[in-house]
């Protein structure tokens, strides 16, 4: 029988505060949705923190530290995964006035600011997007040069913590490969994340998924996952391609319909689908020895 673990991005940073009632902000609420995702078959949480006033991403230590102390003083056991995305935003001025930058749009900070609070909290796996892309409509601009990503790789080397590659498209795929190839991730078990159906990067259809899949390098572990109402038709399609499973709030706000989910409850579908399947899930114990993970704390 065939084994999967199930990742569950529990929160993220984008504006879904106020689209949903489900999605936490708050360290204590974040920590207790991660929680429920792994009661209902989540071996790893993602997570991001959120600005308590105005529910939009943060960088801040003190909610990062928070989060963390909450999730490994749980009595439910799961490998917790933190972002390691934050500080890569830019907004640019307008069509007509690029510069100067869009202030409240934009917080971009150096390849060390932003491993912060890795460095601090010991997550068993932090993950790094590994490009730069237009990401949605307007202005806004995810931004990671490839000399960014290589000191980022550099201090990850530092850390007993194993990086996620975050793969948006077939070249954010390439330059992952190309850094292992010059040794930046020696030592490390290699990991991608293939994030489909994110506006503008890989588009969620099977030959773009295959062409990924294809193009991951025997040794590699990796997932795969749609946003939206792709998500759990993503949880057949991802296992299908030997890859694990990413669902949660942070990509998809919906059971159904009209419907709008937990965290758990996208965990418990996605569970019902791949056990339909006969597939095993794994448990964090599982991954650990899988990934070669330190848990910390």
């Amino acid at each position: 029988m065939p084994s999967v673990f199930i990742t569950c991005a529990v929160t993220g940073g984008g504006d879904t505060v106020s689209k949903s009632p489900h999605v936490p902000v708050t360290p204590e609420q974040i920590a207790d949705s991660a929680i429920e995702a792994a009661k209902a078959g989540a071996a790893v949480v993602h997570c991001h923190v959120r600005d308590l006033e105005t529910g939009e991403q943060s960088r801040n230590l003190d909610l990062y530290r928070e989060l963390t102390d909450r999730v490994r003083s749980a009595n439910t056991d799961v490998v917790l995964n933190l972002t390691g995305g934050t500080g890569a935003d830019l907004t640019l001025g307008g069509v007509e006035t690029p510069l100067p930058l869009d202030e409240d749009g934009t917080d971009m900070a150096g390849a060390t600011e932003r491993m912060a609070h890795i460095r601090e909290c010991q997550p068993e796996i932090a993950t790094i997007d590994m490009g730069t892309m237009n990401f949605g409509e307007g202005d806004y601009i995810m931004t990671n040069s490839t000399s960014q990503l290589d000191e980022i790789a550099r201090q990850f080397l530092q850390l007993d913590v194993q990086p996620e590659l975050e793969c948006f498209d077939t070249g954010h795929l390439w330059y992952a490969k190309e850094q292992e190839r010059r040794g930046l991730y020696e030592g490390k078990t290699m990991l991608a994340q293939l994030c489909m159906g994110v506006p503008w990067g890989a588009p969620d259809d099977m030959n773009t998924l295959m062409a990924m899949v294809n193009n991951i390098p025997d040794h590699w572990h990796y997932s795969a996952f749609s946003i939206g109402r792709r998500q759990l038709e993503y949880v057949a399609a991802a296992a299908l391609t030997g890859a694990n499973i990413r669902v949660g709030l942070e990509d998809n706000l919906y059971l159904a319909k009209g419907q709008l989910a937990t965290n758990g409850q996208l965990v418990e579908r996605a569970v019902t689908v791949l056990e339909a399947m006969n597939f095993s899930i794994m448990g964090p114990d599982e991954v650990r020895a899988q990934l070669n993970l330190t848990r910390h704390g």
